[in-house]
C-alpha cells in the first residue's frame, strides 16, 4: 500500500460495529479474570468439604492455571483452522461446562477436572481475543481497545471478589446453605456460568476478522468486514488494504508449528520478545499480591476481615490504573509505559523486601515494627499502580499486534501458554519461597523487575501507529 494509502488507513475511527466485536471479544477477559480469582473465596470450603491436605488444596486452587496453558497452546492452531469467532465459541462452551460441573462436583478429582476444563477455555480466550481485537481494530486506535482485554480482566478478578463476598454473607459462610439447600462456595462457581453464556451469545453477533477470511479466500467478505469496522467508503482503499494482507499471509503450507522456527535461537526472534514479555509480566510477581495478599495485610496489622476489603480496595485500584493505561497507551506508546512501570516496580518491591527484612516472627506471627508496616502497604499499592498502567494491559496489546500476519495467533498461542506456565510457576513457589522470608520473595521480584527493564530498553520495539502489515519476524 502507498504511504498516503496507509496514512488514511491510520486516520480511520472505530465504528460502532468495531466497538461493539472488541466489546464481545473483551468479555472473553473478563471471564479470564472472573474464573481465576473466584476459587479464592471458597478455598477454605473446599479443604473442609473434601477434607483436603494443604498439597491438595494448594493443586486444587492452581490446576486451573495448568488447563489454560494447555487451552493457550491449542488455541492458535485452532484460530487458524476454524477461524477466531468459532474458537471463542469453543471457549464459552468450555468455560460454561466447566463452571457447571465445578459448581455440582462430588468429590475433589471431579473438581479438579472440571477447574482444568473451565481453564482450557480461559486459555483460548487469552490467545484468541488479542488477536480478534488488534485484526479489527484500526491502527490508531488499537492500543486503546486492545486495553479492554486488560480491563475486561481486572474487572472479572473485581466482581469475582464481590460475588463471593455477597454469596458467603448471604449464607453466613462460605459453607453455608443457599438456593437448592447447596453450600455458597458451590454458587460461587455457577454464577460464571451467565457471563459464560452472554459472552457465546455476542461472539455471534460480530464479524469474523478480516485478516483470517482473507487466509482462507473469503475476498469479498473481509472487504464487507474492513467497510464494516473502518468506515471506509472508497472502494479502491478496501481493495488494496485487501491485497495487502493477502501480500503479508502468502505462504505455500497450512499454519504450522515449524513456522516459529528461525534464527539462532531455535524460533524467530519476535517470538522469543513475546515469550520473554509473558514470563516478566508473571515474574515481577504480580498474582502474589492477588493470592496471597491476606499474609502481607496481617503482617502490617490488619484484621483477617479487614484483608478482604483491602483486597478489593486494591482490585479497585488496579480497575482506574488501567483506564489511565488505555487513555495513555496511543499517547505516549507501549514501550515508555513498559519502561516507567519496569522501573516503579523495581523500586517499589524493593522497598517492599527492605521492610519485610525487618520483620519478626513467622507464618501468621509475622509482624514489622513501625515505621516498616504502613511503608510495605504504601509501597504494596504503589506496585499495584506501576504494574496496572503498565505491564497489564501494554503486554497483552503487543501481544496481539507485534507479529506478522502469518504467525500471529500461533505465535500469541505459544506467549501465552507460557505466561500461564509462569503464572502456575510463581503461585506455586510463593509459600516455598515465603519460608525463606517475604524479604528474599520481594526481593527475588523486584530483581526480575529490573531485567524486565533492560529487556524493554534494549529488546522491545515500538509499535504505536503502525498497521499490522507492517510488523516483521
Amino acid at each position: 500500500m502507498s504511504a498516503t494509502g496507509m496514512a488514511a488507513m491510520r486516520d480511520q475511527h472505530p465504528t460502532a460495529r468495531v466497538l461493539l466485536a472488541v466489546v464481545a471479544a473483551a468479555l472473553g477477559g473478563f471471564l479470564f479474570g472472573f474464573d481465576t480469582a473466584v476459587i479464592n473465596g471458597a478455598v477454605d470450603a473446599i479443604h473442609d468439604a473434601f477434607g483436603l491436605g494443604a498439597a491438595w488444596t494448594g493443586f486444587a486452587v492452581s490446576c486451573a492455571l495448568l488447563g489454560s496453558a494447555l487451552g493457550a497452546w491449542y488455541a492458535g492452531r485452532l484460530a487458524d483452522a476454524f477461524g477466531r469467532l468459532r474458537t471463542m465459541q469453543v471457549a464459552a462452551v468450555l468455560l460454561t461446562a466447566g463452571a457447571l460441573g465445578a459448581g455440582l462436583a462430588s468429590n475433589v478429582g471431579l473438581l479438579i477436572l472440571w477447574r482444568v476444563i473451565a481453564g482450557m477455555g480461559v486459555g483460548m480466550a487469552s490467545v484468541v481475543a488479542p488477536t480478534y481485537i488488534a485484526e479489527v481494530s484500526p491502527a490508531r486506535m488499537r492500543g486503546r481497545l486492545g486495553s479492554m482485554q486488560q480491563l475486561a480482566i481486572v474487572l472479572g478478578i473485581f466482581v469475582a471478589l464481590l460475588s463471593d463476598d455477597w454469596l458467603a454473607g448471604a449464607a453466613q459462610g462460605a459453607e453455608g446453605r443457599l438456593w437448592l439447600h447447596m453450600p455458597a462456595w458451590r454458587w460461587m462457581f455457577l454464577v460464571a456460568m451467565i457471563p459464560s453464556v452472554i459472552y457465546g451469545v455476542l461472539v455471534l453477533a460480530v464479524p469474523e476478522s478480516p485478516r483470517y477470511l482473507v487466509a482462507r479466500g473469503r475476498f469479498a467478505e473481509a472487504t464487507t468486514v474492513l467497510r464494516q469496522v473502518l468506515g471506509l467508503p472508497d472502494e479502491g482503499a478496501l481493495q488494496r488494504k485487501v491485497a495487502e494482507i493477502e501480500q503479508t499471509l502468502r505462504r505455500e503450507h497450512r499454519p504450522a508449528w515449524r513456522d516459529l522456527l528461525g534464527g539462532r535461537g531455535g524460533l524467530l526472534p519476535v517470538v522469543w520478545i513475546g515469550i520473554l514479555l509473558s514470563v516478566f509480566q508473571q515474574f515481577v510477581g504480580i498474582n502474589v499480591i492477588f493470592y496471597y495478599s491476606s499474609m502481607l495485610w496481617h503482617s502490617v496489622g490488619f484484621s483477617e476481615a479487614d484483608s478482604f476489603t483491602i483486597t478489593v480496595a486494591t482490585s479497585i485500584v488496579n480497575v482506574l490504573v488501567t483506564l489511565v493505561a488505555i487513555a495513555l497507551i496511543d499517547r505516549i506508546g507501549r514501550k515508555p509505559l513498559l519502561v516507567i512501570g519496569s522501573a516503579g516496580m523495581a523500586i517499589t518491591l524493593a522497598l517492599m523486601a527492605w521492610c519485610f527484612s525487618q520483620a519478626t516472627g513467622q507464618g501468621a506471627s509475622l509482624s514489622l515494627p513501625a515505621p516498616w508496616g504502613p511503608v510495605a502497604l504504601v509501597a504494596a499499592n504503589l506496585y499495584v499502580i506501576f504494574f496496572g498502567v503498565s505491564w497489564g494491559p501494554v503486554v497483552w496489546v503487543l501481544l496481539g499486534e507485534m507479529f506478522p500476519n502469518r504467525i500471529r495467533a500461533m505465535a500469541l498461542a505459544v506467549a501465552a501458554a507460557v505466561q500461564w506456565l509462569a503464572n502456575f510457576a510463581i503461585t506455586a513457589t510463593f509459600p516455598l519461597l515465603a519460608e525463606a522470608g517475604l524479604a528474599f520473595a520481594y526481593g527475588l521480584y523486584a530483581a526480575f523487575a529490573l531485567v524486565s527493564l533492560l529487556f524493554v530498553m534494549y529488546l522491545v520495539r515500538e509499535t504505536r501507529g503502525m498497521e499490522l502489515e507492517e510488523m516483521h519476524e
